[in-house]
């Protein structure tokens, strides 16, 4: 993310003697994206960062994966794998559940009600969606206050942990990637401002305001990491409470970008999904859809055209409003469809004519849009409704 940021207490200049009242130095770490040539911030800690107590294994759940086979596009009822009041002792790091995956990034869901542990990720960034509730992120650059509709991004390695409002549930769309998450390139100068036809803004994008110092001792940090068959963990125990850190500055940190500063990109005619997208990654991109003004040509059909997906799969989680191209299926808030590259989708029967002199659209949806194919974690293939494939038959007689 580059675009400059300090907080708290730093020296002068970097690399250099910065002391405590005391007289002793605070322990300076360089937290960076690709070895030393991309972004970065410099974190003065308390403690030394690298300092173990000790470690042992660390099971991050089923993260196993099943193909897509016979090739079908799927509904998947997310709202289901969380039943009754089950939220209640569930956090948002170890409670997580596998929906799809694949080389390049994997969908979990979770309603959760529990502090988390402390974590971090060194397999790639997190982008979480917050579909429903608030509260904050404790990490080591300070807090995230979030709310429903706020997009939270964690890069690779920040350790942190999910603090929700107590009494009520928090729903989130986790998008973990096994590389950076970002906005889209044309959307960047070739410094990294966000330019005049980008549809947000840095003032859009919100980081923490202040140190968050805990001069507690010891603790446990759970970390997701690349083992020899796939993805594993750690459990380190460390001396000194990683949030230590006085003050830090750089372009690389933690922030929310909440959805309704995401401003539309509309046409005459229907426009491609590209103008709806807000943050890409390897192999993938991630694009919103808004409450918006559609389709002003006079013969203009505002709903999708049927299109093959002939280079991705598409994964559009529904998380507000009234989603017109689906009506019928049982699609419904929390509800994920997947429609995998190799089957031509669009909008379902009675769709189109239904459309015609919409001017106004009120939907909320977050799509992922893989270019490898994805596959069916453990949560998604709970969720399936197993008829969502017979959903585009037209049985007028």
């Amino acid at each position: 993310m580059a675009y400059y940021r300090r907080v708290g207490e730093i020296p002068p200049k970097r690399h250099t003697q910065f002391r405590t009242a005391e007289g002793g130095l605070y322990y300076e770490e360089l937290m960076g994206e690709e070895g030393f040539s991309s972004d970065s911030s410099l974190l003065y800690h308390r403690g030394i960062p690298s300092a173990i107590v000790s470690a042992q294994s660390w099971d991050p759940g089923d993260l196993s994966l099943t193909p897509n086979a016979p090739l079908l596009p799927r509904h998947l009822r997310l709202p289901e794998l969380f039943a009754g009041e089950e939220w209640k002792s569930v956090d948002v790091v170890t409670g997580r559940r596998l929906v799809l995956g694949n080389e390049d990034v994997r969908i979990s869901y979770v309603v959760a009600g529990e502090t988390s542990p402390l974590y971090r990720n060194a397999i790639g960034d997190e982008c979480v969606y917050i579909e429903d509730g608030a509260g904050t992120v404790e990490t080591v650059f300070g807090v995230l206050p979030f709310r429903t509709g706020d997009y939270v991004l964690l890069p690779r390695a920040t350790t942190h942990r999910w603090l929700p409002e107590p009494g009520n549930p928090l729903r989130a769309y986790i998008i973990e990637a096994n590389s950076h998450i970002a906005p889209p390139k044309r959307y960047l100068s070739r410094y990294g401002q966000l330019l005049e036809h980008a549809p947000y803004c840095e003032r859009d994008l919100h980081g923490p305001q202040e140190p968050l110092v805990f001069d507690t001792g010891e603790a446990e940090v759970l970390v997701k990491h690349r083992g020899a068959s796939g993805i594993t963990g750690t459990r380190y125990v460390v001396p000194q409470h990683p949030f230590d850190v006085v003050g830090w500055d750089g372009c690389l940190y933690p922030y929310t970008f909440h959805i309704s500063d995401f401003e539309p990109i509309t046409g005459r005619v229907h426009q491609p999904p590209p103008v709806h997208q807000v943050f890409e990654g390897n192999n993938f991109v991630v694009c919103n859809f808004v409450p918006r003004k559609v389709d002003y040509h006079p013969l203009s059909v505002p709903v999708p055209y049927y299109h093959s997906n002939v280079d991705s799969d598409e994964v559009m989680f529904y998380c507000g409003g009234d989603y017109e191209a689906r009506k019928g299926t049982g699609i419904t808030q929390g509800s994920i469809s997947l429609h995998p590259g190799g089957h031509a989708h669009g909008p379902q029967p009675g769709a189109v004519e239904r459309s015609l002199g919409k001017e106004f659209f009120d939907e909320l949806a977050v799509m992922v849009d893989t270019f490898r194919p994805l596959q069916l974690g453990e949560g998604g293939t709970v969720a399936d409704d197993g008829v969502y494939a017979r959903s585009w038959l037209d049985n007028r007689a």
